[in-house]
């Protein structure tokens, strides 16, 4: 029995850098660009003397540009400063969720107004609504109630909400979607 190494088993894998740092440059000229350096367009060589001379390090940080762009900086503060503003964009995102409201086609008003002033509450906390009435067995030749039951509740709700597309009807289901409106 041999003991042959799998594609899994070749030991740890080193990261690949994202960006090329000072001999791994491939460029013949490069721009230069940091602070208290002599900014311009420089050999690669005379580059990466002009970061070693101040010990820093010379990091591609524009590689399509002509000539790329070269920053003479330190490159671990460097790659910690960019995973910050990475970490910022992220966060700055928003996330849209869509909650869901499931009515019967034979829903009482009680019921209707309960289900409306949570669906308020989603639109003003800034998600989007999914209503629908779920048709079980044989309800489903109450579908005129059930459009007329999503049309009074995107009526309802037109203050907070826009209708995103009118009700259709999905296999058991017949389904609105309501967005919230901009805040001016």
């Amino acid at each position: 029995m041999s003991l042959q190494k799998g594609p899994r088993d070749r030991g740890p894998r080193q990261k690949e850098e994202p960006y090329n740092i000072n001999e791994k440059i491939r460029a013949s000229k490069v721009r230069v660009v940091g602070e208290n350096i002599e900014q311009g367009i420089y050999p690669i060589q005379e580059a990466i003397q002009i970061a070693k001379n101040v010990g820093l390090d010379l990091v591609e940080i524009s590689p399509n540009a002509d000539p790329p762009v070269c920053k003479v900086t330190d490159y671990s503060k460097f790659k910690y400063e960019q995973k910050k503003k990475q970490k910022e964009l992220k966060a700055k995102t928003h996330k849209v969720v869509v909650k869901e409201i499931r009515f019967g086609p034979n829903t009482d008003d009680h019921d209707f107004d309960f289900k409306l002033k949570h669906a308020l509450n989603f639109l003003k906390e800034g998600s989007k609504v999914k209503a629908y009435v779920h048709f079980v067995g044989r309800t489903i030749v109450y579908k005129e109630r059930g459009e007329h039951l999503l049309l009074k509740f995107a009526n309802a709700l037109e203050e907070v909400g826009k209708v995103e597309d009118m009700p259709k009807l999905e296999g058991k289901r017949m389904i609105i979607m309501l967005t919230p409106k901009l805040k001016k």
